[in-house]
């Protein structure tokens, strides 16, 4: 599946400076992911680094799904720009942007068959 950053353009964004923790494991997920415009973050569990997540590719989606605790801690590799998406924005794009929604499911799907793999 081809990626597409759906986020490019956007114009409010959070800044994070490399180290700081966006969420840890086990917050409240508030019905939000994030996407990286710029920078990279860590996603981490158990002390472990599960994947890096590069511009234009996004983390937390799980929030919106099953709003759920976070299952692993955020935590800013660089300096970075971070946006954030509510419950929202993702309706407003799965309408708009069809593939917007195959994307998050592919990208979960790849994750969780790394996961699987690594076990």
């Amino acid at each position: 599946m081809n990626h597409q950053d759906y986020f490019t353009g956007h114009k409010d964004f959070i800044e994070f400076v490399a180290g700081d923790t966006i969420f840890n494991e086990g917050d409240p997920g508030n019905a939000k992911m994030y996407a990286v415009k710029s920078g990279e973050v860590d996603i981490v569990h158990s002390g472990r680094v599960l994947e890096t997540v590069k511009p234009g590719y996004f983390f937390g989606e799980m929030s919106l799904v099953d709003s759920s605790p976070r299952s692993a801690t955020a935590v800013a590799k660089s300096d970075c720009h971070i946006v954030e998406v509510d419950k929202y924005h993702f309706l407003y794009l799965t309408h708009e942007a069809p593939m917007f929604a195959l994307q998050v499911m592919h990208i979960m799907a790849e994750r969780i068959r790394r996961l699987n793999a690594a076990l």
